[in-house]
């Protein structure tokens, strides 16, 4: 019988997701971990199982209807304190070039399943009162408005990715004075096998290691937004205060002027 908390970490076979695993394997949890390659995920939890964890994997696709179910089920099973919904995939294109067959896929896995996933979790968390539920999002969920050389071709990820950021901002404020916790990690360039592994040899990349890291630390101070770059708290403060300002300065009972006179 183990007293380690249990986590449940979603695309657990590689960069991020084994980086995760093995940092929180390290910080005293054990593990279920989740991905579509059975094999990679092996080799993840052996590493884990050498930093003391107990291990188990599910072999599943998050962007099939099936494979999400399959993993609603075991992050239900009231056993998981924390879940970290990592999966993801980039599909980088123009939405025009995007296939109609992969919409619902790339939806499902990047914006879809962290909801569902923490839907299923949830009612154990609240039952006892603590735990947590973290989901790795990007800074390209910022970057609605802006074009930059060498910015990647992102409308369907950055709408999911900013899905992401607002469901668990809002969620955390939900559950204040719950004991669970909501925490979205927002990494730059991760230097991984992501989209190709492109970001590899990127001097602004980071490691997997130390996102996985940064998501440590954020989960025990009980941060809502963890931007592993981000020197100072500074930024994210203004972007509410703009939020704050929007909000008050957009709910009117009547018609701006700019919209109220007819355009010539």
């Amino acid at each position: 019988m183990t007293n380690r908390p249990l986590a449940l970490i979603t695309g657990a076979s590689s960069g991020i997701g084994a980086a995760m695993a093995l940092t929180f394997a390290e910080r005293g949890h054990d593990l279920v971990l989740l991905a579509r390659r059975r094999d990679r995920l092996q080799e993840v939890a052996t590493r884990a199982g050498e930093r003391g964890a107990a291990v188990e994997t599910l072999a599943a696709d998050l962007s099939t209807p099936e494979g999400l179910a399959a993993a609603a089920e075991r992050a239900a099973a009231g056993d998981v304190r924390l879940l970290i919904s990592n999966a993801g995939a980039s599909g980088y294109a123009p939405l025009q070039n995007v296939p109609a067959a992969d919409l619902d896929a790339l939806w499902r896995l990047n914006a879809t399943a962290p909801v569902t996933l923490a839907h299923a979790v949830l009612p154990s968390l609240l039952a006892r009162g603590e735990g947590g539920i973290m989901a790795v999002a990007s800074l390209l969920a910022f970057s609605g408005g802006l074009s930059a050389p060498g910015m990647p071709a992102r409308t369907l990820y950055a709408a999911a990715k900013s899905a992401t950021v607002t469901f668990v901002r809002t969620l955390a404020g939900e559950l204040a004075g719950s004991g669970v916790h909501a925490t979205v990690v927002c990494p730059g360039q991760v230097a991984t096998e992501w989209s190709g592994g492109a970001n590899r040899n990127r001097p602004d990349a980071m490691t997997p290691e130390e996102v996985a890291t940064a998501a440590a630390v954020a989960v025990a101070r009980r941060e809502t937004v963890c931007v592993p770059g981000l020197a100072g708290p500074e930024a994210l403060d203004r972007l509410q205060e703009a939020e704050r300002a929007l909000l008050a300065a957009g709910s009117r009972s009547s018609l701006a002027e700019r919209y109220a006179t007819a355009a010539p």
